[in-house]
């Protein structure tokens, strides 16, 4: 069987990197472990980079290999695989998956359409503020999934009645919008996107002393920054995709709009069920913690119980997804979720956030993270926010060419050693780091929004490309200058002082 050439030299240029760091690297003497998780971690990072094997098997290799080079034993590394986040990120996707199945994100979607009107703009809006919605609560990956029919059939309509390639630059703004939007939506809460997930557990890793960063903090902080950017990019692409007005669909597009939404006939039963789980999931997440706005506090609900800190957003989700497996639904013996449903769940997209987690149990325990963060000392005479745009600018177009989890999942750790070594809260670049994870715009495989609107093939790359570039460049400042100021004042971030849970082993 002949194999392919890339695969061949992913496979072999990843050993070999491997195999040089261990033979002539020594990064601390006396402590191999250090030059040994370096090995590891570039390992992987090439494996991911040419996906000479799926993301989740390389994901798998700290279970391997932390062990045999005595970094962290079988057992812990093990258990870095399925933790709160894990959960949280399931639970939310169970009820993704109970929406689908009832059709409920598609009323909501076309509820929201009807709502913004039937110009080119106001379609686009609606399109984009649905998704965004969706996006903040479900997997953006699988919100794009479940816009990208909606607006296909919309494109469909407007190609009979104004021909296909009167409205192919429009089509393409509306392709773009959907990628776009759900990624940026994601951003606003924790659950939306994976890197929010991935950051949140390396985070309570690498500092484990650290306040936690709770779901309603996140989204005070994100949402204001998500919203900039939708407004941004939308916009944009108003501008360069909205500008032809004979290709407004009008009357013909509203009544394609309202068929579509009739065809689902009356809510259901079932769909209310979802919906009311939905808010009940969203207001518990919310308010479990309490909430700080400067010298007001919103308490949290969790303090109603004997052990508050027992009780995590992984808890909240799972809570919900165990709950919609119970309820029954008005066909007989059928609920509002079975595990015909369930069994759907992105098993590889969780064993690939196990491995970042992995990998950065991995960092601390064998001193890597602080080694790194002692061998940037150069940054130190640089001013925070200049680091901050640099983190931003590396991040945003390194996503570019490689998966956004598997990205931050490395970057973080080094981030947070970085933030230590010059003295300065690990948030103020850990959080860069985090939002610009979502921000790559221009190639397909720089997000999986971005992969999946590549896939209906009304879409060149150079469309992607060409957009995309300005857009990256907006959300390097969108996100410096959203972490410089609002995120100092929402985490409480001291530029002179580390806090006092900052820790390294």
């Amino acid at each position: 069987m002949k194999l392919n050439a890339r695969f061949l030299s992913g496979f072999a240029g990843g050993l070999l990197v491997f195999l040089l760091v261990i033979i002539f690297l020594d990064l601390e003497p006396g402590h191999p472990q250090v030059t040994f998780t370096l090995a590891i971690a570039l390992l992987m990072a090439f494996w991911w980079i040419t996906e000479v094997v799926p993301l989740a098997v390389t994901a798998l290799l700290p279970v391997v290999l932390f062990p045999a080079f005595g970094i962290i034993n079988g057992k812990a590394v093990s258990s870095a695989y399925f933790n709160d986040v894990i959960f949280l990120f399931m639970g939310g996707f169970l009820l993704a998956l109970a929406m689908q199945k009832w059709n409920l994100h598609k009323r909501i979607a076309l509820r929201i359409l009807r709502f913004t009107g039937v110009s080119q703009g106001r379609i686009l809006l609606g399109f984009m503020l649905a998704t965004a919605f969706l996006s903040m609560w479900i997997s953006n990956t699988a919100t794009a999934m479940m816009m990208i029919p909606i607006v296909i059939s919309v494109i469909s309509q407007m190609e009979e009645n104004f021909g296909k390639e009167n409205i192919r630059k429009y089509a393409i703004g509306l392709l773009l919008g959907i990628a776009y939007s759900a990624s940026t939506g994601g951003i606003a809460t924790l659950v939306g996107t994976p890197p929010n997930l991935a950051f949140a557990r390396i985070y309570s890793i690498t500092f484990p002393e650290a306040p936690e960063i709770t779901f309603g903090q996140w989204m005070i902080f994100a949402l204001p920054v998500s919203a900039i950017l939708l407004i941004i990019i939308w916009l944009y692409l108003y501008l360069i995709f909205c500008r032809k007005k004979q290709t407004t669909s009008g009357n013909e597009t509203a009544r394609a709009l309202r068929e579509q939404y009739l065809s689902l006939g009356p809510i259901k039963k079932e769909e209310k069920i979802v919906l009311t789980a939905f808010i009940f999931f969203a207001l518990l997440l919310l308010f479990r913690s309490d909430i700080q706005l400067g010298k007001a506090v919103i308490p949290g609900w969790s303090s109603l119980f004997a052990e508050p800190s027992y009780i995590n957003d992984g808890t909240i989700a799972i809570f919900i997804g165990i709950l919609l497996f119970l309820i029954p639904a008005t066909e007989k013996n059928e609920k509002i979720l079975d595990w015909e449903t369930a069994r759907t769940l992105p098993w590889k997209i969780i064993i690939l956030f196990g491995g970042g987690f992995a990998l950065a149990e991995g960092f601390v325990a064998s001193g890597l993270s602080e080694w790194i963060g002692n061998s940037m000392q150069n940054v130190a005479g640089l001013h925070p926010l200049m680091v901050i745009m640099i983190i931003t600018t590396t991040m945003i177009f390194l996503t570019e060419v490689t998966s956004n989890t598997a990205t931050a999942q490395m970057i973080l750790p080094i981030v947070a050693a970085l933030s230590v070594t010059v003295k300065v809260h690990p948030l103020l670049f850990m959080l860069p780091v985090t939002l610009a994870g979502s921000m790559a715009f221009m190639l397909p495989v720089a997000t999986p929004p971005n992969a999946i609107i590549f896939g209906t093939d009304r879409i060149r790359i150079a469309d992607m490309a060409k957009t995309g570039f300005f857009l990256n460049l907006i959300g390097i400042v969108v996100v410096s200058l959203a972490v410089w100021f609002l995120g100092r004042y929402m985490f409480d971030i001291d530029l002179h002082n580390l806090p006092g849970w900052v820790k390294f082993n």
